[in-house]
């Protein structure tokens, strides 16, 4: 059956010859969905800040968009839906081999384990060039140990030309246990807006409680699922609250929404801290939320690179997080702000303490976290270093010779 597949898609591939000459080469970005997450953010981002004379995109999701298409500017970019159903839908291959024919893509880029096995149909359109991003795990291989995940993995690993990981923790795994060679990765930061994520003033509105003067607000930004962790922070919170040693008044605020949401809430209620915790869902006002904060907390069970942390950082937050992934390669301990053990709410209370007595800290780690944003994550850096993978897997200004 594959081979058949192969015969026509070779023979449909003379006909779209000579038409494809004469516009960009077409990258057809491969995703699970497109909706809220750092994975689909930076996606967002490479397509609308990538100059449109130099490579077209469209954007293929296994399942369905939830909206997230709406943050894109670029002009004519395809978003297509396989909709592929839960478990083992087979179907959903043919659906994306009649894309791809449809859409002759010079490259494939395929994101994460859910979308991996879709380089196998891509390496059934004759000349497409396979990329493979890697941005990080959920909650079913925190890790990347998962003994049948890593199998799938290494069967595959001769279909990509390129693997991208997105922080150095995740290029490294990828060379020692999926045993990828060095020469196939490319290690790409994401990159942060610096006009919209700023210091500067409140702007936005608040719960009346939350705008006292003397109150200090912790926070946190991401989707509310197990992978991240909200729960030890409320729990830390709740001890920071019952043992005030900072004479202030204490807030958090938990943005974002997902699975977790009514546990969180009923948590919450169940520590009675319903005066003090604002979770106000998801929000478009995000730039603006960061600026209310004093501290910036990231609890996530894993991490590849968190654009969280980015947006923080580049709004000159003092932050917190815990000690996985990419969080190491943001965050310097006492430079910065501090790293923490998973899922301990008693360490993880302790060191907001301590940062939150110490105005001098809070203001020390805020201009340190603003530099490094300002020095090492710029957007157009990072479009950059991924159109100059997609260039060398072309040929386009460099000689080069790939496996097949």
């Amino acid at each position: 059956m594959l081979w058949v597949l192969a015969l026509k898609a070779q023979s449909l591939s003379k006909l779209d010859a000579l038409s494809a000459k004469t516009a960009p080469p077409l990258i057809a970005h491969v995703v699970y969905a497109l909706g809220t997450g750092g994975l689909e953010n930076g996606l967002v981002n490479i397509i609308n800040r990538a100059c449109p004379q130099r490579y077209r995109h469209a954007i293929i999701c296994l399942t369905k968009t939830d909206g997230f298409e709406s943050r894109i500017t670029a002009p004519n970019i395809e978003v297509i839906s396989l909709h592929k159903r839960p478990g083992h839908d087979f179907l959903v291959y043919w659906r994306l081999w009649r894309t791809l024919i449809r859409l002759r893509p010079a490259i494939v880029h395929t994101r994460n384990l859910a979308a991996l096995e879709m380089q196998v149909i891509a390496a059934l359109i004759p000349g497409v060039r396979r990329v493979h991003g890697e941005h990080g795990r959920d909650i079913h291989d925190i890790d990347g140990s998962n003994k049948k995940y890593n199998l799938l993995r290494k069967a595959l690993r001769p279909l990509v030309h390129r693997y991208i990981a997105v922080s150095q923790d995740l290029a490294q795994w990828l060379a020692k246990v999926v045993e990828v060679p060095i020469a196939k990765i490319e290690q790409i930061y994401n990159g942060v807006d610096q006009k919209i994520f700023v210091p500067g003033s409140i702007g936005t509105s608040l719960p009346v409680s939350f705008m006292a003067h003397d109150i200090q607000v912790i926070g946190t930004v991401g989707r509310l699922a197990e992978v991240k962790d909200q729960r030890t922070l409320i729990e830390a919170f709740a001890l920071l609250v019952q043992d005030n040693a900072i004479n202030k008044q204490l807030r958090l605020i938990i943005v974002g929404d997902g699975p977790m949401y009514q546990t969180l809430c009923d948590k919450i209620t169940e520590l009675g801290l319903c005066e003090y915790v604002w979770m106000p869902g998801d929000r478009e006002d995000i730039p603006e939320l960061l600026r209310t904060m004093d501290v910036f907390v990231l609890p996530s069970l894993g991490e590849g690179i968190s654009n969280t942390l980015l947006e923080a950082m580049a709004t000159g937050l003092p932050l917190v997080a815990t000690h996985v992934g990419g969080n190491p390669e943001l965050i310097e301990e006492g430079v910065n702000g501090c790293l923490v053990p998973v899922g301990d709410a008693r360490v993880l209370s302790s060191h907001l303490r301590e940062i939150l007595s110490k105005p001098e800290t809070l203001a020390l780690f805020g201009e340190n976290s603003l530099r490094k944003a300002t020095q090492s994550f710029d957007w157009s850096h990072t479009v950059e270093q991924y159109l100059a993978v997609y260039d060398q897997l072309l040929g386009i200004g460099t000689i080069t010779t790939l496996e097949h």
